[in-house]
C-alpha cells in the first residue's frame, strides 16, 4: 500500500514543474584559447631554434615598447573610454567559459510549461520573479503580466540586439588593435634602421642592428594574428552562443504564452541541441522528461477546466 501513495507524489512533482535552475559553467577554463596560445607561440620559438636561433634575440624590451606602446595609444585614441573597459573586462571570457548549458534551460522551461499549463500562466508569478537568469525572468513576468506575445517578442529581441550590439564594440576594440600593431611594428622597424645607419662603417653592428631592428616587426605581426584577431573573433563567438540561449529562452516562453503541450515545446526547443547530445539523450534522459511532460497533455480537457476556473 506504501508504493501506491508514492508515485503520485512524483507525478505531482513533475506536474508543478519546479525544474532545476540552469547549470551555468563558472570558471571553466576555456583549453581550446589555452592550448592555441601555447601551440601558435611554442611552434614559433620552436621553429626559430631549430634554425639555430636563441629566444634571447627576440626579447627586446624596446621594440616591444615601441609596438604595444603604440598600439594600445591609437586604440585609446580610436575608442571610447567606456568601450575600452568593457573590452578589457571582456578577455575574461576568452579564457573562462561561463555558459549556461543549453539542456537544463530546456528542462527548466518544460517545468515552467507543465506547471502553467495545469494551473494558468498566472501561476509562473512566484516562479517569475525567482528565475535565475535576468533575461528568462524579464520574459517570464511580462507573459504573467498578461502582455501580447507580439510585443514581448519585441522588447526580448530589442534587448538581445542591444546586447549583441554592445559585445560586438568590444570586439572591434581587438580588431582594431589587430589593425594597428603591424603598422607600428613597421615603424619600429624603421626606427631600428636609422639607428643602424649610423654605424654602416662597421658592417658587423650593422648585421646586428637589422637583426635587432625586425623584432619589432614580429611582435607587431604575431600580436595581431595570435592575440588581438583572435581575441576580438572568441568573444564574437561568446556573444553568439549567449544569444543562442536567449533565443531558446524566448521561444519557450512563447510556447508558453500559447499554451503549447510541453512535449511540443521540448521538441521544438530541441532544435538549440547539439544533435550528437540529443541522440544520446533519448534513451534515458529524454525518455524520463518525455513522461513528466505527458502527465498533464493525457488529459487536456480535464485540465483546462480546472485552470480556467481558477
Amino acid at each position: 500500500m506504501a508504493e501506491p501513495a508514492e508515485k503520485p507524489k512524483k507525478a505531482d512533482k513533475a506536474v508543478t514543474g519546479k525544474a532545476a535552475a540552469p547549470k551555468t559553467v563558472g570558471a571553466k577554463l576555456d583549453l581550446a584559447t589555452v592550448g592555441g596560445l601555447i601551440l601558435s607561440i611554442g611552434g614559433i620559438i620552436t621553429g626559430m631554434t631549430l634554425e639555430g636561433g636563441s629566444i634571447r634575440e627576440i626579447l627586446q624590451p624596446t621594440a616591444a615598447l615601441i609596438v604595444f606602446g603604440g598600439t594600445i595609444g591609437a586604440v585609446m585614441i580610436t575608442t571610447p573610454l567606456g568601450v575600452l573597459l568593457r573590452a578589457v573586462r571582456a578577455v575574461v571570457s576568452v579564457f573562462l567559459e561561463k555558459q549556461q548549458a543549453p539542456d537544463a534551460v530546456i528542462e527548466e522551461i518544460i517545468g515552467y510549461a507543465t506547471k502553467a499549463r495545469k494551473n494558468g500562466i498566472v501561476s509562473l508569478e512566484q516562479d517569475a520573479a525567482t528565475a535565475p537568469d535576468k533575461f528568462l525572468r524579464k520574459a517570464l513576468n511580462l507573459a504573467v503580466d498578461g502582455t501580447d506575445l507580439q510585443e514581448i517578442h519585441k522588447m526580448m529581441e530589442l534587448e538581445m540586439a542591444v546586447e549583441e550590439h554592445r559585445a560586438d564594440m568590444e570586439a572591434k576594440v581587438f580588431e582594431a588593435a589587430g589593425g594597428y600593431s603591424p603598422t607600428i611594428g613597421i615603424i619600429g622597424a624603421v626606427l631600428g634602421l636609422i639607428q643602424v645607419m649610423k654605424n654602416l662603417a662597421n658592417i658587423d653592428e650593422v648585421g646586428r642592428g637589422i637583426a635587432v631592428a625586425f623584432v619589432a616587426t614580429i611582435y607587431g605581426v604575431a600580436s595581431a594574428n595570435i592575440v588581438f584577431l583572435p581575441v576580438g573573433t572568441k568573444i564574437k563567438a561568446r556573444t553568439q552562443a549567449a544569444m543562442q540561449i536567449k533565443e531558446l529562452m524566448l521561444e519557450g516562453v512563447a510556447g508558453i504564452v500559447e499554451g503549447l503541450n510541453p512535449k511540443l515545446i521540448r521538441t521544438k526547443l530541441e532544435a538549440y541541441l547539439d544533435p550528437t547530445k540529443v541522440k544520446s539523450a533519448k534513451p534515458g534522459k529524454q525518455k524520463a522528461g518525455a513522461a513528466a511532460a505527458a502527465s498533464p497533455a493525457a488529459a487536456p480537457a480535464a485540465s483546462a477546466a480546472p485552470a480556467g476556473s481558477q
